[in-house]
């Protein structure tokens, strides 16, 4: 199969109306941002679907996935005729259950023994946590970059956090722009992009018109719509059950 791309080769937001509805932002990650106010830019979104030539029959294919039952063998292949291969794929995992950016870090992993360049960028996390993940990331590797502050409610300054969220995104988007990397992690990026600390319109734009052979994950709740609409493969992890409603703490080398 020939290798195709599912993005066009330029996609100008600046010229789509700036026309945004307005919604509540639930809670993030037990990140309490009520200092700010999430706005998805619905008419952003609406443009950049209409770049997406193939959604409409990928969204039939995928309802039509998703209703097989698991509860025999599957007699009939259930994936859609006449796949290609992409140049790269953006891919979103959201949801409020665990394991958005453990998955990603399964990519990372994947990704590696593929002999890609990776690059990881957290929007949140602090380079005080000490996590496994970067641990093993930089030890094979992987060009990371912890920008983040920690936990809003451990702030000292929400105000400086906000600067700080700029600057993590002027770092990730030249990483992005630069083509050196074969894969991206740009982890809980979601969570700048509800609270306006990161506008939302250049992000959508970097991510569409990234050079051709970049892949892409984003991580964290509450995905933007407009997001979800240019993204090939979102997931959404909902939360059935959760060892914090036991009263356990995050465990170290299963949580961090």
């Amino acid at each position: 199969m020939n290798a195709v791309s599912r993005r066009p080769d330029s996609v100008n937001t600046s010229q789509i109306s700036k026309k945004f509805l307005q919604l509540p932002l639930r809670d993030s990650a037990g990140i309490s941002p009520d200092f700010a106010n999430c706005y998805v830019a619905s008419t952003i979104a609406e443009a950049l679907r209409n770049y997406h030539s193939t959604q409409s029959n990928a969204t039939s294919d995928w309802k039509k996935m998703n209703s097989e039952k698991t509860d025999e063998p599957l007699e009939k292949d259930p994936r859609p005729q006449d796949l290609v291969t992409p140049d790269s794929l953006l891919l979103v995992n959201t949801g409020h259950g665990k394991g958005k950016s453990t998955a990603a870090f399964g990519m990372m992993i994947r990704a590696i023994a593929r002999d890609w360049k990776v690059g990881v960028v957290q929007f949140v996390k602090s380079g005080d946590w000490n996590v496994g993940e970067e641990k093993i990331g930089r030890q094979l590797g992987v060009h990371w970059l912890t920008l983040g502050e920690g936990f809003s409610w451990d702030s000292k300054n929400l105000k400086e956090d906000q600067v700080t969220g700029a600057s993590a995104w002027s770092q990730a988007h030249a990483l992005l722009t630069g083509g050196e990397y074969d894969l991206l992690i740009f982890d809980e990026l979601t969570y700048p992009l509800n609270w306006k600390w990161i506008e939302l319109e250049p992000v959508l734009h970097a991510l569409v018109n990234r050079p051709r052979h970049v892949h892409v994950v984003v991580t964290g709740r509450d995905a933007p719509q407009s997001l979800i609409d240019i993204a090939d493969t979102v997931s959404d992890v909902q939360n059935v059950k959760h060892a914090y409603q036991k009263g356990f703490k995050a465990k170290r080398g299963i949580d961090f």
